[in-house]
């Protein structure tokens, strides 16, 4: 079971972020005309996790063909950027509702220095955009074995881990006496 951080201000962040996304969208209640439609602000929803190999990001991309967007990494920034467009089926259609938003979007992610760019794959499928990028070897965790002379007879293992954010080497003891 994993521990959740408690965050008390998260539910403020979303309502701000909602009221802002209502006040910043181009897309005006009263004209359902094709420019109306177009001008609709979007921004895919996209999950990123980690494991000890890799980052994975997962961009939700409903309805769109692989050629509708691009991706692309410069600097050490991932970029996602496309557009969605609104197809109307016939002229004579009346739209009493359109709730999907369409149009131009771009989202940027600045990489860690802890992955590589060279190695990246991208797949798309059943509209998710899925990115994996590995860790560099030099960031992995290594066990390192230590012979010599002990009070069991058996060598000890230390375990180093690079920190990403100050670059200094953590080590670990571990003995069969439990640490010491």
């Amino acid at each position: 079971m994993s521990i959740t951080r408690y965050d008390p201000f998260r539910e403020l962040r979303l309502l701000q972020d909602e009221v802002n996304r209502l006040f910043s969208s181009n897309l005006s209640r009263g004209s359902f005309d094709d420019e109306g439609l177009m001008r609709g602000a979007w921004t895919p929803s996209v999950d990123i996790y980690e494991n000890k190999d890799q980052i994975v990001l997962e961009a939700e991309l409903p309805g769109m063909n692989r050629e509708d967007f691009e991706l692309s990494v410069e600097n050490n920034v991932l970029t996602l950027r496309g557009e969605r467009r609104f197809e109307k089926k016939d002229d004579t259609d009346n739209y009493h509702r359109v709730e999907r938003a369409y149009g131009a979007f771009t989202r940027s992610f600045t990489l860690p220095q802890t992955v590589s760019a060279e190695n990246a794959t991208a797949e798309y499928k059943n509209g998710v955009l899925r990115v994996v990028l590995q860790k560099r070897e030099e960031v992995k965790a290594r066990r390192i074995e230590i012979a010599g002379e002990s009070a069991q007879g058996s060598p000890k293992t230390i375990e180093a881990k690079v920190e990403p954010t100050t670059g200094t080497t953590e080590t670990k003891r571990k003995t069969a006496t439990g640490g010491r």
